[in-house]
This record gives C-alpha cells, sequence and structure tokens, in this order.
C-alpha cells in the first residue's frame, strides 16, 4: 500500500483494504470488493480508507457483524464547496472493534453526520473526529454514540474536535449519546482548539513568522490522534 502513502500520506500496516478517493470506490487498490456489510472474518485486520476531495453528498456505511474482527477507519478528506459527508456505522459483531480517525479540512460549507450504533453486546466502536475550518467556511459535526438495549460490555468512545484559522470560520461541535445498556465505557467529548497569546508569543519569539505559527498549530492539531 505504499500508494497510499505516497499520495495520500496516509499510514498503512498489514490489512485488508477497502479504499475510497474522492467519495468513489477503488477496485484496484482495494484487496476486497466493495460492501458495507464486513460478515466474514479475515486473518488480517480490515483497514477503511476514505480519502479525498468531496463535492455534494456523501454516505459511507460500515456495518459489522463478523466477530473478532478488529476494522481501523481512516478518512481524510477536504471541501471546496458545499458538502455533506454521513459516516453511519453499526457493530453487531461479538468482540469485534472499530477504531478510526477522521480528518478533514473545510474551505467552503461542510456537514458531517457520524452515528456509531452498537447492536450487540461485547462491541467496541472508538471515533476521533478533527475539522479544520479555514477562512469564511461554515463546519458542523454531529457525533451520536447508540448503545441499544441488551447491548452490555459495549466500549464507545467519540471524540469531536475543531480547529478555527481565522475569526471568520464557524465550527458547530453536536456531540450526542443515547445509552440503554450498561457499557464498559463510554466516552464522549467536543473541544475547540485556539492558540492563546503566551503559545504565540513563544513561537514567535524561537523564530518563527506568522504563517510559520499558524502552519505550526495546524500540525500539531491533525497529528495529534491518541486512539491508534
Amino acid at each position: 500500500m505504499s500508494y497510499m502513502w505516497n499520495k495520500f500520506n496516509i499510514k498503512t500496516f498489514p490489512s485488508e483494504t477497502l479504499v475510497y478517493v474522492d467519495g468513489v470506490f477503488q477496485s484496484d487498490i482495494s484487496t476486497l470488493a466493495e460492501t458495507e456489510n464486513i460478515s466474514t472474518k479475515y486473518d488480517l485486520p480490515i483497514h477503511i480508507i476514505y480519502v479525498g476531495t468531496l463535492e455534494r453528498e456523501n454516505t459511507l456505511n460500515i456495518n459489522i457483524t463478523a466477530e473478532n474482527q478488529p476494522v481501523f477507519l481512516t478518512v481524510d478528506i477536504k471541501n471546496k464547496t458545499p458538502a455533506f459527508l454521513n459516516i453511519f456505522i453499526k457493530n453487531a459483531g461479538k468482540n469485534s472493534e472499530l477504531r478510526g480517525h477522521i480528518m478533514m479540512q473545510n474551505y467552503s460549507d461542510l456537514v458531517t453526520k457520524i452515528i456509531a450504533e452498537h447492536t450487540a453486546p461485547d462491541t467496541g466502536i472508538l471515533l476521533q473526529s478533527k475539522i479544520i475550518g479555514n477562512k469564511d467556511s461554515y463546519s458542523k459535526i454531529s457525533g451520536t454514540a447508540i448503545i441499544n438495549q441488551g447491548c452490555p460490555h459495549t466500549k464507545s468512545d467519540i471524540r469531536l474536535s475543531g480547529y478555527a484559522t481565522d475569526k471568520s470560520a464557524k465550527i458547530r461541535l453536536n456531540p450526542v449519546q443515547r445509552i440503554k445498556s450498561v457499557p464498559d465505557f463510554a466516552e464522549h467529548s467536543a473541544y475547540m482548539m485556539h492558540i492563546t497569546a503566551p503559545q504565540e508569543d513563544y513561537l514567535r519569539t524561537a523564530g518563527l513568522s506568522g504563517a510559520e505559527v499558524k502552519s505550526a498549530m495546524i500540525e500539531a492539531f491533525t497529528k495529534d490522534f491518541n486512539l491508534f
């Protein structure tokens, strides 16, 4: 998968892959046929890679029913025109876990809806979603974690965060939990990153220009992923 690293700077590892570029499935660089249902247990983890530039409305459905199957999700997208991104995840696979990094760069209007639903016990969904709002952009992320009745011993972690590169950028983060069973843990958070005056002064005294300070903050924000 050196292609993904060289072209999109996506870290890869030995896995079965489902690759989407600009919202379109890429059979030539995927090891699995396109599917929304992960019903087969593979020897390797499954890595779903969703990258590129989005327009209009885009939807990614992930339905896990295989047991003991690790699944990883990497989303790295940007939009230059108004766009919607919907990510719907259902996990019914006992001892199966999905861990995901979602990174978005918004240069226009971007609305993202994420629904992570546990439909069986002993399932895990852990997602960290970030958005960078650029000048005059509007961003909204809603992240909903659903643990249905009869689904104990689940692991749920939904994190939303945003960073505005300009005062004209508007970002809304909307975390929601619907819990009807006792989980092993159910974390949910939302935060906005801002550069403080002391931080900016420190970076400037280290010799960075205004543009370099901005780049350093964006790099720090994008690289601070810690779910896997």
